[in-house]
């Protein structure tokens, strides 16, 4: 598995982002992964973690999965979230993602999910991704950390 970059700014995955989850993501080249554990502070309810939170995770994985399967950045048009099992704060989970569909380079369609230790399945997303215009990433490539080999295209 390689690691992936990841962004000075990002919620999810900067490392300057005092307030973010500072995940990191690795791929064996078709697939994306990465280990969560939130804590008290992500809950919504008491002792569950914040839906909201989960989703941002499942977002997250499935641009990731965007960029290794087409070598393009993509922002969401659609994210749809299936809630099986409550994910509970200190639990650490695996969370996954893969492209499913590149739709003429015009849209990608993803699918992720969160499983806890056990392998059951918590939390499942799909998404819908629209390729970012090359002339919005200019100040996207300044963001990123780590080795950017898989993105030629910055």
């Amino acid at each position: 598995m390689k690691e992936l970059p990841h962004t000075h700014s990002c919620f999810v995955c900067g490392d300057r982002n005092p307030h973010g989850l500072q995940l990191r993501f690795h791929t064996d080249g078709q697939e994306v992964t990465t280990r969560f554990r939130p804590s008290s502070a992500h809950v919504g309810f008491k002792g569950v973690v914040h839906g909201g939170l989960a989703a941002t995770v499942l977002d997250e994985i499935m641009v990731w999965a965007c960029v290794v399967a087409t070598r393009r950045f993509a922002y969401c048009a659609e994210l749809t979230v299936r809630y099986l099992q409550p994910l509970q704060p200190d639990q650490e989970v695996w969370v996954t993602a893969a492209l499913t569909a590149n739709r003429k380079g015009r849209l990608f369609e993803a699918a992720a999910a969160i499983k806890d230790q056990a392998g059951d399945v918590l939390v499942t997303a799909t998404g819908k991704y629209v390729p970012i215009p090359a002339a919005a990433l200019a100040g996207m490539e300044a963001d990123l950390v780590g080795d950017r080999g898989m993105m030629a295209f910055l």
